[in-house]
């Protein structure tokens, strides 16, 4: 069970969320930190998140076709 986070980029959609997950890595052979972003879609649950928001989300069984993912926690509020 993976517990990641990251930042709200998308509400659009009516129980999901689109979360940026960031992570940095050592190149194999230079050991420079490469940073590498991904997308993923989430359920909201009982959360209200905002563009901007920092949660936690967990792994979790397939809800649909594109998400298997929901929010435990809102960690840091966003601006907006």
């Amino acid at each position: 069970m993976r517990k990641i986070q990251g930042f709200v980029i998308s509400v659009n959609m009516q129980k999901t969320a689109v979360v940026n997950v960031t992570r940095k890595s050592p190149h194999p052979l230079y050991s420079k930190l490469i940073k590498k972003d991904k997308k993923i879609k989430v359920d909201i649950g009982n959360f209200t998140p905002v563009v901007g928001d920092r949660v936690k989300i967990i792994e979790t069984k397939p809800i649909s076709a594109t998400k298997y993912f929901k929010i435990v926690e809102v960690i840091k509020h966003g601006t907006t």
